[in-house]
């Protein structure tokens, strides 16, 4: 059963991030990977929240925290993606580029998951 869990949250997670990438890129700007930006930082925070309602404060069942967490936000979360967008931008001569996006999208992860850690506890 935890299988089939993760494999449909998985599914869910990567249909929202392919919906959301589609849809974000071409409408914000194609020489920066924004739509995989924001999905990363989005995907931090909503971690964040959900480490906090799943693991901290219980308030729901911790066996949806595979469901959640490694599933629904597994599969949402672009890091691989993140990866070689960053190479390839390197590659194409845009190391400035590739350097800014590298680092503000781990900075701003951290910064967005611990936002939404604090914020949910506030709340619960």
């Amino acid at each position: 059963m935890q299988w089939l869990m993760i494999a449909i949250g998985g599914a869910l997670g990567s249909v929202a991030r392919y919906a959301a990438v589609g849809y974000l890129t071409p409408m914000l700007n194609y020489r920066f990977p924004f739509g995989t930006f924001i999905v990363n930082i989005s995907g931090s925070f909503l971690i964040g929240v959900a480490y906090v309602v799943i693991v901290e404060k219980a308030i729901i069942p911790s066996e949806w925290r595979l469901f959640f967490i490694t599933g629904i936000l597994g599969g949402y979360t672009t890091f691989s993606s993140f990866s070689l967008e960053v190479l390839q931008s390197w590659q194409q001569g845009n190391p400035l580029n590739s350097m800014l996006y590298a680092t503000s999208s781990v900075f701003l992860g951290l910064l967005f998951a611990y936002i939404g850690m604090q914020l949910t506890q506030k709340f619960f």
